[in-house]
Order: structure tokens, then C-alpha cells, then sequence
């Protein structure tokens, strides 16, 4: 399996790839939305999943996603939300954009890890 994950925050970004090397997860990093669908457009192959912030310059996770959507090639990688915010208004304007799932920060790495699995099907 492979990760795309993008966050602003360097601790983070160190978080979700030291969680996801422990489990055999590669992972590629991007610190903003326009950073990430620059990188994912260059990604060959395609990655299984994406993990992005919505608090970020430059690009928010919502542009981010509305982004990855309006591109047909991108439609059946699921996108995953992992953020701070937990208000019911921005978990639907996330579904809306075309999120798949969201995850509160702090995350538990376990629950990252089966979370990433649920929405790829892979192990």
C-alpha cells in the first residue's frame, strides 16, 4: 500500500509516516494542497490512499479534495480526512468535496492504520 498524506505541520507529516513504516505502509509527503496535487499528479503508480488537513495554506484539504474529484482519473482513491476540526458542518462539507472518512487528531495509529486498510482493501 501507499500513502499520500499532506499536513502543513512537520510533526504530524513525521507521525503518520513513522505510523505507517511500522506496518510496511509506504508513504509519500506533501506539506500543502497544492503540494499534494502536484505530487499526485506525478505519482506513478497512482496511490491506494490519501490522508489530508484541512487547516493549510495556500490550498485547504477541502479545495484539495474538490481538486482530486474534478479529476475522473483520480475518482477511486479514497481520501481521508485526518484533522483537528470535528464539527458536524465540516465532516459534511468534507463528504460533500468527496471525502471518504474522517479522523480527529490526536489520532491513535492503530485505528489510522485499519481505517487506511477499510478504505483500500488492502492489507
Amino acid at each position: 500500500m501507499h500513502v499520500l498524506a499532506i499536513d502543513d505541520s512537520r510533526t504530524i507529516r513525521d507521525m503518520v509516516r513513522l505510523t505507517l513504516e511500522r506496518e510496511g505502509i509506504e508513504s509519500t509527503m506533501a506539506v500543502d494542497g497544492l503540494e499534494g496535487l502536484e505530487i499526485l499528479k506525478a505519482m506513478d503508480p497512482q496511490p491506494d490512499a490519501i490522508l489530508t488537513d484541512v487547516n493549510m495554506p495556500r490550498l485547504d484539504g477541502f479545495g484539495f479534495i474538490e481538486a482530486v474529484r474534478a479529476l475522473d482519473v483520480f475518482a477511486g482513491i479514497p481520501i481521508l480526512v485526518l484533522t483537528t476540526e470535528g464539527a458536524k458542518e465540516l465532516k459534511q462539507r468534507a463528504r460533500n468535496a468527496g471525502a471518504t472518512g474522517w479522523i480527529v487528531k490526536p489520532f491513535d495509529p492503530a485505528r489510522l492504520v485499519v481505517a487506511l486498510r477499510t478504505v483500500t482493501g488492502l492489507r
